[in-house]
């Protein structure tokens, strides 16, 4: 396999690799977003007899989406950094500085940390917006038993 031919090969699987990572991560994410805002719309305060059950049902699968808005910028960076090795490594086999081609891979490579921040910040923005709901609920749930004991 030649040189060019590695490289080519390097620069899709950064593509496919890397950017297919953060739209998964970012499916995953919305997916998520919907279900828990659906649940919660439909959550039944008077079905649970203790606010510690309520609580563990409220915050099912959240967690996963603030993994995913917190790890997305890595994950872009990754791609960042592989992009970059990718750019030099052509430039040194090419055996010639080309300030088109320089530009032209970190321009590629900063795309992944441009991709990991577009699903990061979204994720967290639903995170922070289903724990205000979570906290919501639960207060809800404390004032109804509060009104039970009085």
């Amino acid at each position: 396999m030649e040189s060019n031919d590695f490289l080519i090969y390097a620069e899709q699987a950064l593509d496919y690799g890397v950017m297919g990572t953060l739209i998964l991560m970012s499916i995953v994410t919305l997916w998520l977003f919907i279900e828990r805002m659906m649940f919660y719309k439909s959550v039944r305060i008077e079905d649970y007899g203790h606010r510690d059950t309520l609580d563990i049902d409220l915050t099912n699968n959240i967690g996963v989406i603030s993994a995913i808005g917190t790890n997305a910028p890595y994950v872009g960076l990754l791609g960042t950094v592989v992009g970059i090795m990718i750019t030099f490594y052509s430039m040194g086999d090419a055996g010639a500085v080309d300030a088109k081609q320089i530009m032209v891979g970190l321009a590629l490579a900063l795309k992944a940390t441009a991709m990991g921040l577009v699903v990061a910040i979204p994720a967290i923005i639903a995170y922070t917006i289903l724990l205000r709901k979570v906290e919501r609920i639960l207060t809800l749930f404390d004032v109804a038993a509060d009104k039970k004991e009085g």
